[in-house]
């Protein structure tokens, strides 16, 4: 049986699941599929950073520094829980240098300035500020002394001349929050459809046919959304439709268990330069400290990990940086990389192909009856104003009027988030029985979607033998929140894996607790852990033994 809806979004990365919350806040009928996971291709690999992007200042592109900042500030609004302040420290190592080079590539010259000195830092955390001012809950930027970088940040080289510190925002589950966007949508539209694991397997032009968990499903959409990041060029060809609309770069990141790296963090991220002129970063994780990110040009978003090559030139970037502290790979307790979904680009520097967005549409034709919209570029912090840009248009083609605006809308576990973090917490914990800091804690974790766990657990939480996750909690989760496979509870919608905490004991024990939940049986429940704990070792470098003597 065919069923006709409005709008079919293939891919349930941020992009995706933000215009489908957008488009079932305004009643549209929608219906959102991913072959994968919800949040588990590109958007489960960024930089965490929620940021407005100070380095787009120096290529001209004002409007994205624009609206990455007020989006920034929104986003530290409607999803507290997830969405934390993030000071920065930029170290500066010349005082006028890199002014010449800034101006030719705000010009358009593709060579990025290899240096940048005091004046022009300070003149763009001005602008900066001034970009940010729109809803602005942070503090205005502060240029330090040499003396005062180095007695806040002691291992920093002497080499530096000053300092810049300004803020920005990180993401503490971004998988999560692609989740939770998703269910909003579910929630505010009980006839759309949310579809996880289940696949493209054809169409005729006019009915596309989907096959997953749930069987064969046959849909009649009026529009059709791409928003499969770096696979777009790949769905549209299993649309009939041939294009070359995204030339990505690949992104990697490993997080450390270096307790006096994060001592010196204290807090803060440091952005800074290589010493081949390209831009890292590092800054405190989930108790953790992460390190990023390198650019370069990629094609395969299949067979992407961060491979050896990349992890010497993090720890060579650091050693540089923070020649007080010592580095070697025995501190890495997770990698992960993937493809960013660039727009197609020529440019002889990864780092100056523009992060901004487009929507460019594929009409349709004699041999295909609905339009196809690509979702093409952006960045994580710009989603929901992107997902306004496309669901207006839609609502146009839809002859239907915006109902809602999402500028101010809460995001999952952001409803109703306390002012007051401590009486909420005592509070919840009157009513389930729970430990006041168990309630604190799991408020920290989601928001107010923590009451729910807390009654699941009430005054006995059966806790896992190696993290602070307990068996309920997780119970609760896979029967809530449309957990497929094991894979998608410990990577997805927690931080069991990235934060480097998961033992072998303990992701034994979980997939017990999802073969319950989910009626798998021994075989299934088997193979879950053999692929699961192969993929962890082998592409994302987790070492089980030593989280669990942890």
């Amino acid at each position: 049986m065919t069923q006709d809806i409005d709008v079919l979004i293939l891919g349930a990365g941020i992009n995706g699941a933000g215009l489908f919350r957008d488009l079932c806040e305004q009643g549209v009928n929608a219906v959102i599929v991913d072959k994968a996971d919800y949040g588990g291709g590109t958007s489960a690999a960024p930089s965490r950073l929620i940021h407005g992007g100070i380095k787009y200042l120096e290529t001209g592109e004002l409007r994205l520094v624009a609206q990455s900042t007020l989006e920034r500030n929104l986003l530290l609004k409607n999803a507290p829980h997830l969405v934390k302040p993030l000071p920065t420290v930029i170290p500066i190592f010349s005082w006028l240098r890199g002014i010449g080079p800034a101006l030719r590539t705000l010009m358009g010259s593709t060579t990025a300035p290899r240096s940048r000195g005091a004046v022009l830092m300070k003149a763009g955390l001005a602008m900066y500020d001034f970009y940010g001012r729109r809803h602005r809950v942070m503090p205005r930027h502060q240029l330090w002394s040499r003396a005062r970088a180095l007695r806040e940040i002691p291992p920093l080289t002497p080499r530096i001349k000053a300092a810049g510190q300004y803020y920005d925002a990180a993401v503490t589950l971004p998988e999560r929050l692609v989740w939770e966007l998703v269910a909003d949508g579910l929630r505010a539209n009980p006839a759309a459809r949310a579809l996880n694991h289940t696949a493209l397997t054809g169409t005729d032009g006019d009915v596309i046919h989907l096959t997953g968990p749930q069987g064969t499903l046959s849909l009649r959409p009026r529009i059709v959304v791409n928003a499969a990041g770096p696979w777009i060029d790949r769905v549209n060809a299993a649309l009939g439709a041939s294009t070359r609309m995204i030339g990505g770069t690949k992104g990697s990141h490993i997080l450390l268990d270096h307790p006096e790296l994060l001592a010196a963090l204290n807090g803060r991220m440091i952005y800074f330069e290589a010493d081949d002129g390209r831009i890292c970063l590092v800054f405190p994780y989930l108790d953790r400290a992460l390190v990023g990110s390198t650019d370069i040009r990629a094609d395969d978003p299949d067979d992407v990990a961060c491979d050896d090559a990349e992890i010497a030139y993090f720890l060579d970037a650091l050693r540089g940086l923070l020649p007080g502290l010592h580095f070697d790979d025995s501190q890495i307790v997770y990698a992960y990389s993937g493809i960013r979904p660039l727009p197609a680009s020529d440019a002889a520097n990864p780092g100056l192909i523009s992060r901004d967005h487009s929507a460019p549409e594929i009409a349709a034709d004699a041999n295909r009856r609905w339009p196809i919209i690509a979702l093409v570029g952006g960045k994580w912090t710009t989603f929901r104003g992107f997902a306004e840009e496309v669901a207006d248009d839609l609502l146009t083609r839809l002859n239907a009027s915006r109902r809602i605006a999402t500028d101010r809308l809460p995001i999952g576990g952001g409803r109703d988030y306390p002012a007051d973090a401590g009486a909420w917490s005592d509070d919840a914990a009157r009513r389930t029985l729970a430990a006041p800091a168990r309630a604190r804690h799991l408020l920290a974790r989601y928001g107010t979607t923590a009451a729910a766990i807390l009654a699941a657990e009430g005054a006995a939480p059966i806790m896992l033998a190696d993290s602070d996750h307990s068996e309920q909690e997780l119970d609760w989760i896979i029967r809530n929140e449309q957990v497929g496979t094991l894979a998608d509870l410990v990577m997805r919608r927690t931080a069991l894996a990235v934060t480097g905490h998961l033992s072998a004991r303990d992701l034994a024990r979980i997939a017990d607790i999802c073969a319950a939940a989910l009626d798998w049986d021994a075989a299934r429940r088997d193979r879950e852990l053999r692929e699961t704990q192969a993929m962890l070792l082998t592409r994302h470098r987790l070492r089980m033994d030593q989280a669990a003597s942890a």
